[in-house]
C-alpha cells in the first residue's frame, strides 16, 4: 500500500512526486490513460522556465520531469481517476481499470482546462498561432498582428501584455460591450496598437501548418469577413478539473480548491491540492511546480507525525 497517492500528471504532480520518491514516501501517480504531461504537452518552445536558456519544447520539459520523478522511485500509473473517497483515514482512490489504491495521504494536482471556442482550426493549429496563455506565447510573436478573443478582464491583460511584441493587437468580441473592469477597459481604450471588432464572433481559425488569418461572423449581421493575422490568443476563461472532489473538498468562490493560507492542506486533513487547481491568477509552470514542492513537503510532515502518533 503506498502511503502518498498523487493525481496529476503536469508540472505540481511530477515535481510534487520528485520531492516525495526523495522523502521516501513511495508515492504512486495516477497520471492518465491519453497523456501525461498538462498544457505543456500543448506548447511548442518553452523559453521562461529556469534552466533552458535556449528554451525547450513543451513535452520535453515534461518528459525530463517525469524521468526524474521515476529516476527515485516515484510509480507512475497511465490510468484515470473515477472515485475518490477522501473522509476516511485510509483515502481510496478508485481507477477506470477496476483497481484500487488505499493511501494515508493523497495530492490532488489535475490542473485546470482553458475554455476553447470549439471552432474549426483551433485544435489543429494549437502551438502553431494559437495559443490560450500571452505570458507563454507572447515573445514569440514580435512585429507580427494577433488576434484576441474575450471580453473580461482576462482578454484585456493578454491584449496589453501582447502589445509588447505584437505590431496590432485586435481584441474580437461578440458584444458591443466589455465585461472588464473600467479600468482595464481605459487602458485597453487607450493603447494605440489595440483595435476593437465588435459584435463579432469567429467562425474558424485559417492556416495549414501555421495561423494566416481569422474568419468572422458580424452576430447582427450575419456578414462573415476575413482578418489576416499570424497568432489567436484565446481568452474566454478557464475551469480547474475540481469534478472528482465535488461535495468533498472546500471550494473558493472561482472554482479552486480553497486551501489553509500559502500551505497545500484541504479542509481534509491527509489531502493537499497543488497547482492550477488552486491557482486563479499565475497559472504558469514554475508556480505549478514551487506548488507541487510545498505540497509534498506538506504531506511529507503530516505522514511523520501519523507514524508519530501511532508509536
Amino acid at each position: 500500500m503506498p502511503k502518498l497517492v498523487i493525481i496529476g500528471s503536469g508540472p505540481a504532480a511530477l515535481t510534487a512526486a520528485i520531492y516525495a520518491a526523495r522523502a521516501e514516501l513511495q508515492p504512486v501517480l495516477i497520471a492518465s490513460s491519453v497523456q501525461i504531461g498538462g498544457e505543456l504537452m500543448n506548447t511548442t518552445d518553452v523559453e521562461n522556465f529556469p534552466g533552458f536558456p535556449e528554451g525547450i519544447m513543451g513535452p520535453d520539459l515534461m518528459e525530463r520531469i517525469q524521468a526524474q520523478a521515476e529516476k527515485f522511485g516515484t510509480e507512475v500509473v497511465y490510468d484515470d481517476v473515477t472515485d475518490l473517497q477522501l473522509s476516511a483515514d485510509k483515502k481510496i482512490v478508485q481507477i477506470s481499470s477496476g483497481k484500487q489504491y488505499e493511501a494515508d495521504a493523497v495530492i490532488y494536482a489535475t490542473g485546470s482546462e482553458y475554455r476553447k471556442l470549439g471552432v474549426p482550426g483551433e485544435d489543429k493549429l494549437a502551438g502553431y498561432g494559437v495559443s490560450w496563455c500571452a505570458t507563454c506565447d507572447g515573445a514569440f510573436f514580435k512585429e507580427r498582428e494577433i488576434a484576441v478573443i474575450g471580453g473580461g478582464d482576462s482578454a484585456m491583460e493578454e491584449a496589453l501584455f501582447l502589445t509588447r511584441f505584437a505590431s496590432k493587437v485586435y481584441v474580437i468580441h461578440r458584444r458591443d460591450s466589455l465585461k472588464a473592469s473600467k479600468i482595464m477597459q481605459r487602458r485597453a481604450f487607450e493603447h494605440e496598437k489595440i483595435e476593437f471588432v465588435w459584435n463579432t464572433e469567429l467562425v474558424s481559425i485559417d492556416g495549414e501548418n501555421s495561423v494566416v488569418g481569422v474568419t468572422m461572423r458580424n452576430v447582427e449581421t450575419n456578414e462573415e469577413s476575413q482578418l489576416p493575422v499570424q497568432g489567436v490568443f484565446v481568452a474566454i476563461g478557464n475551469d480547474p478539473r475540481t469534478h472528482l472532489i465535488h461535495g468533498q473538498l472546500e471550494l473558493t468562490g472561482v472554482g479552486t480548491i480553497q486551501t489553509d493560507g500559502r500551505s497545500s492542506k484541504t479542509n481534509i486533513p491527509g489531502v493537499f491540492a497543488a497547482g492550477d487547481v488552486i491557482d486563479a491568477t499565475y497559472r504558469q509552470a514554475i508556480t505549478a511546480a514551487g506548488s507541487g514542492a510545498a505540497a509534498a513537503i506538506d504531506a511529507e510532515h503530516y505522514l511523520a507525525a501519523l507514524e508519530d502518533s501511532k508509536e
